[in-house]
């Protein structure tokens, strides 16, 4: 593909199998000597006819495919249909629906829903390096989301114990956690509560101690100066104070909610997670261009599973390897 390529040239390109046999190849196997992800030999050849490898060391599973110990494993959706969809995934400013999916792929909704949730594995960000130090002062800030009160049934604000339709709504929303290091990287979390022992205990995982930091007014962030350098920006009274504020964040909210709100509707508490790492990890990569972001996810889909099972909350024991 060109270097500037657009989603018609990805499926254009895609569509046929030996573009997605060479463009896996290079990707999971750089030096271009294929190796069994079951034992690691060398000792392979490609059936042409099967699409598969067989390894001629001695081990339970000799067949594997471009598919084996990828997010794309034991599906029968042809790569010809799930590079598209990852393109679309990481390239679609506000996500993609499993129902425009279903209709751009012609899979059914529910094998769209789940193509996509196995991509927002690989779209997650697993790191131990910490934020802050020398690289610039940190906003941190949480956000609500869900329903509104005006919006919900009278049995449904009963169970939730609000009042009225004018709220109080925050106790029946969920809480999500922002990082972000100025003009560079956001880290999320969603946290069961407010309280100064979750959001401190956050920062303390992800910040480099000795940092500026810089949040608004809660009374759970007291405390923070013993180990940073606190700076609080009170929106009662003002939004930017010099380079002290949270506008950062209050953007990232912005745009995660276009994308929960606009494109996704209603998201299960259960799954949020997965959506805001979606959302993060498009806004960390958004200097790329969208063969860039990519090449960038694909590089993450080897030794990724999510299984049906684990996905809608029903305990599997996998086997490894």
């Amino acid at each position: 593909m060109s270097e500037h390529a657009t989603l018609r040239d990805a499926i254009l390109y895609f569509a046929d199998f030996e573009h997605c046999r060479q463009f896996m190849v290079e990707l999971r196997w750089p030096d271009g000597n294929v190796k069994c992800p079951q034992c690691g030999s060398h000792k392979v050849c490609y059936l042409t006819k099967n699409r598969v490898w067989k390894c001629y060391a001695i081990h339970a599973k000799p067949r594997f495919t471009l598919k084996t110990g990828t997010i794309f494993e034991d599906s029968p959706i042809p790569l010809e249909k799930w590079l598209p969809a990852v393109w679309m995934l990481l390239n679609c400013k506000n996500g993609i629906s499993s129902w425009e999916l279903h209709r751009a792929l012609g899979v059914t909704q529910k094998t769209a829903w789940f193509m996509l949730h196995r991509i927002r594995l690989a779209m997650q960000s697993q790191t131990f390096n910490k934020l802050g130090g020398p690289d610039g002062p940190v906003e941190v800030d949480e956000t609500f989301i869900g329903g509104k009160a005006r919006n919900m049934h009278v049995s449904k604000r009963r169970q939730l114990g609000i009042s009225g339709p004018a709220g109080p709504a925050a106790g029946s929303k969920a809480v999500v956690m922002g990082i972000l290091e100025h003009g560079g990287t956001v880290r999320t979390a969603t946290v069961e509560e407010r309280s100064k022992a979750t959001l401190q205990g956050t920062i303390h995982e992800h910040v480099e101690a000795g940092s500026a930091v810089f949040t608004d007014a809660p009374m759970a962030y007291v405390g923070l100066d013993k180990a940073f350098a606190h700076q609080i920006i009170d929106h009662a009274e003002e939004y930017v104070r010099g380079n002290v504020h949270t506008n950062g964040l209050e953007n990232f909210w912005s745009l995660l909610k276009c994308g929960l709100h606009g494109t996704y509707v209603s998201v299960e508490p259960f799954h949020l997670f997965r959506y805001v790492d979606e959302q993060a990890s498009r806004y960390n990569n958004r200097n790329m261009d969208d063969l860039e972001r990519f090449v960038f996810g694909m590089r993450h889909i080897v030794g990724q599973r999510l299984t049906y099972k684990q996905l809608t909350g029903h305990q599997e024991v996998m086997n490894e390897g």
